[in-house]
């Protein structure tokens, strides 16, 4: 009976490791489909997110049998209530790759992104796949001292969004009020998504000290 409920615990875990994948994944694919006008591309996003609203039900429903079943304590109690809560964090991820696709729909068959920003999206939209793939393997490792890292990771997307707002505000901006409702949306979609990849690091720091990040990152600087 313990084996297997060690084996639950740890299929909870792989899980949010392909959710991470896979919002990962679709992040990458969405700013594919944004940049180059790829309406196929975008679809295959938007559709591909049931599956990861399905994945998060699935972890949701093994999580509160083991809560009902097995009445966890400790460190097995931290594991299933972190485990739900990066489950919501990965399935807002997903949401906002969708977003990204939806805006790549809506424009279709132009490029909601005026070209001299595409290099700055594509940029974002590579960090956001780092972030979640590096979340990823924290999810899988336990390191959290790599997890401590994703705040000061964090800080470079952060920097690519100020500078998004800082075309917007240039009186040079000719793109239009539109465009520019758009480009600011597509900001804040990556930015939200590498906020949830460094939660979820967080979490994972949690689940292994009994302590919040901030609180451990305060410890050791």
């Amino acid at each position: 009976m313990r084996d297997t409920y060690h084996e639950e615990l740890d299929s909870i875990g792989e899980g949010l490791v392909e959710m991470a994948r896979l919002v990962g994944s679709a992040m990458g694919r969405a700013t594919t489909a944004l940049l180059d006008a790829d309406l196929k591309l975008a679809e295959t996003v938007i559709e591909g997110d049931e599956k990861v609203n399905d994945l998060q039900q699935e972890l949701e429903a093994r999580a509160i049998q083991l809560l009902a079943r097995q009445q966890p304590v400790a460190t097995d109690l931290r594991i299933v209530v972190t485990s739900l809560r990066m489950s919501a964090d990965l399935e807002r991820s997903g949401d906002l790759a969708k977003h990204v696709a939806k805006l790549a729909r809506l424009r279709y068959p132009v490029s909601a992104v005026p070209g001299h920003l595409h290099s700055t999206i594509m940029e974002m939209g590579q960090l956001a796949q780092r972030l979640m793939a590096k979340a990823a393997d924290v999810i899988t490792t336990k390191n959290v001292d790599m997890a401590l890292e994703m705040e000061t990771d964090d800080d470079a997307m952060d920097a690519l969004h100020r500078k998004l707002f800082q075309h917007l505000m240039d009186d040079r901006w000719k793109d239009g009020i539109e465009t520019a409702v758009d480009v600011t949306l597509c900001g804040r979609y990556y930015e939200r998504f590498a906020d949830h990849a460094v939660s979820c690091a967080g979490r994972v720091v949690y689940l292994v000290t009994g302590e919040h990040a901030e609180e451990v990152a305060a410890a050791e600087g």
